[in-house]
C-alpha cells in the first residue's frame, strides 16, 4: 500500500490539532507540524513562544532562505517518513503545499469552523501564552493578517472540507469517510 499523505489546513483554532490527533492515533500516522520547526528555533533562542514570534521567525525564514523553505523540510520528512499515514498539519500559503503536492497520495483537508467558535477554543486550550488573555478584537484583527488571509485561499483548492461546528463524533466520522477512500 502506498503512503497516504494528509495535509491539515485550517484557521486558527479550528480544529486542526484535534483532527491530526485523532487519525494519529486511529492509523497509527506520524505528523509534521510547520509550527513545530519555528517551535524549536524559538525554544533554542529563549524567545517567548508567542503567536506573534512564530509569524515573524516564519516571515524572516521565508524572505532570507526562499518562500517554500518550509514546504521543502516538511515535504523531505513526509518522503522519509516510514508509516502509512502521514499528517503535515498547518499548511498556512500557497507556497506551504508546492512541495507537498509532488508527492503521490497527497489529498489536503480544511478543517473549516465558524470564527466565534474558534475564538471560545482558542481561550480555553492555551496553546500559546497569549491565547488566554486575548480579546475578540485582537483574534479579529489576527484573522486578518497575511498568513491567515493565504489560509482561505488555499482552502479553496482543498480536496475536502471538514466542518468542525458540531460535535467530534460528527468532525470524527467526517475525516473517517475521507480516508476509507484511501486505506
Amino acid at each position: 500500500m502506498a503512503k497516504l499523505i494528509i495535509g491539515i489546513i485550517g484557521e486558527n483554532a479550528s480544529g486542526k490539532t484535534t483532527a491530526t490527533e485523532y487519525l494519529k492515533n486511529k492509523f497509527d500516522a506520524v505528523t509534521f507540524r510547520f509550527s513545530d520547526m519555528l517551535g524549536d528555533i524559538l525554544k533554542r533562542m529563549y524567545i517567548e513562544p508567542t503567536r506573534a514570534n512564530f509569524q515573524q521567525l516564519s516571515t524572516i525564514l521565508r524572505q532570507n532562505f526562499s518562500e517554500d523553505i518550509m514546504s521543502k523540510v516538511i515535504a523531505q520528512d513526509a518522503k522519509n517518513a516510514t508509516a502509512d499515514v502521514i499528517i503535515t498539519e498547518g499548511v498556512r500559503r500557497p507556497s506551504d503545499v508546492v512541495h507537498l503536492r509532488e508527492l503521490s497520495n497527497f489529498i489536503l483537508i480544511y478543517i473549516k469552523t465558524d470564527e466565534r467558535a474558534r475564538f471560545d477554543r482558542l481561550a480555553t486550550r492555551g496553546e500559546k501564552p497569549d491565547d488566554a488573555t486575548k480579546t475578540w478584537e485582537e483574534f479579529q484583527t489576527e484573522g486578518k493578517q497575511e498568513s491567515e488571509q493565504k489560509i482561505l485561499e488555499i482552502a479553496s483548492q482543498a480536496n475536502y472540507t471538514v466542518d468542525n461546528n458540531g460535535t467530534l463524533e460528527n468532525t470524527y466520522s467526517q475525516l473517517d469517510t475521507i480516508i476509507a477512500k484511501y486505506l
